[in-house]
C-alpha cells in the first residue's frame, strides 16, 4: 500500500521517533509499505517519521535496479572516519530540492533487521550519507536544518505556497 508522505514544514516531521519494542508481522508490513512507497516516490530511503510513524524505522535502496533493499530497526551509528564529505541531497519530504550537505563519509550501523535480528554494517561513500540523512528523520531534523536560514526559507516559502495550490 502506498502511504502518504509528509512534506515540510508539516510540523509531525520533527516527532522524535520512538524504540521499536517487539518486531511482529504488523512492523513487516509497515516495512513493506515503506518500501512500495519509497520505490514509488521514487527514492532511495524513507524513514518512519516520514508517513506519520513515529517509530525507529528506515528502509533503503541505494542501488540502480532496487535491488538491495535494506531495513534498519532502532539504528545507532558510530563514526569511523571524521572526514565530513558534502554531497547533494534530496528528500522525498522536501520534493524537488537539492542541495550539498556535508556528513561522515564512513561509519558502523548497529541495528535490526526485518526479522529481528540484530546486525552491523559498515557503509561508505551514498550509503554512509543516506543512513545519515534517514536517522536524522528519525530524531525530528531534515536536511533543511543543515542550509542557511535564508535557504530554509525559501524552500518553506515555496513548498507552502505549492500545497496552497494543490489543496
Amino acid at each position: 500500500m502506498i502511504l502518504e508522505i509528509l512534506e515540510y514544514p508539516d510540523p509531525r516531521l520533527r516527532t522524535i521517533a520512538k524504540p521499536v519494542d517487539e518486531v511482529t508481522d504488523d512492523t513487516r508490513k509497515l516495512i513493506d509499505d515503506m518500501f512500495e512507497t519509497m520505490y514509488d516516490a521514487p527514492g532511495i530511503g524513507l524513514a518512519a517519521t516520514q508517513v506519520n510513524v513515529h517509530k525507529q524505522i528506515i528502509v533503503m535502496d541505494v542501488s540502480d535496479d532496487n535491488s538491495e533493499p535494506r531495513v534498519f530497526i532502532n539504528p545507532k551509528i558510530d563514526v569511523l572516519d571524521g572526514e565530513l564529505e558534502a554531497m547533494q541531497e534530496g528528500c522525498l519530504s522536501v520534493p524537488g530540492f537539492y542541495e550539498d550537505v556535508k556528513r561522515i563519509e564512513h561509519c558502523r550501523i548497529t541495528a535490526k533487521d526485518r526479522n529481528g535480528e540484530d546486525f552491523v554494517l559498515e557503509a561508505t561513500g551514498l550509503l554512509a550519507v543516506c543512513i545519515q540523512h534517514e536517522m536524522d528523520h528519525l530524531n525530528g531534523k531534515l536536511f533543511v536544518d543543515y542550509l542557511s536560514s535564508l535557504k530554509r526559507t525559501r524552500i518553506r516559502k515555496k513548498l507552502e505556497k505549492l500545497h496552497k495550490q494543490s489543496a
